[in-house]
């Protein structure tokens, strides 16, 4: 764990060169929300692929489709989750894309950008992509140590900690 001021390139690049130091090796993958301070020094520090987390891009895509498109939204876009191998997954992205295009032309194009950041995942091997998608599992981790932490630290008070 490690706190910086920003997300920004260069506290990443501080973070991954301390890990390193530490004899982290082998990273191939790095997943996280989009964030370009972390993409930009994931590539320099680790030489590793980075992810854009596809649940975290899913909520983005989502607000962009609106209240009464969401559900067909979400369901065009699985289909190119479900693709057996990259070229495929690539090729359905794109055909979603372009039908998406002239009813919702911002969320075409928040799709054409995404394309590369959030199917990178699919370079890797099926039986290892169903954990390779996404940071839910991080996240779920970090609430509940803040879930314990919380009710660790605020059990002696009477009133809650901020946060918690």
């Amino acid at each position: 764990m490690d706190v910086g001021p920003s997300e920004a390139e260069t506290f990443w690049t501080a973070v991954l060169r301390k890990l390193a130091r530490r004899g982290l090796r082998g990273v191939k993958l790095v997943i996280s929300d989009a964030h370009e301070g972390i993409k930009a020094s994931v590539a320099k520090v680790m030489s590793a692929t980075w992810q854009r987390c596809r649940v975290h891009f899913m909520r983005n895509v989502l607000a962009q489709a609106g209240r009464s498109g969401r559900r067909v939204v979400s369901a065009f876009i699985a289909t190119a989750f479900a693709q057996d191998d990259a070229e495929a997954a690539r090729q359905q992205w794109r055909r979603m894309a372009d039908q998406l295009r002239p009813k919702v032309p911002k969320l075409a194009a928040l799709m054409d950008t995404a394309e590369v950041d959030v199917l990178a995942y699919m370079g890797f091997p099926a039986a290892h992509r169903v954990k390779l998608h996404s940071t839910n599992p991080l996240e779920r981790l970090n609430g509940e140590i803040k879930r314990r932490m919380c009710r660790a630290v605020t059990k002696p008070f009477t009133g809650a900690l901020a946060g918690c």
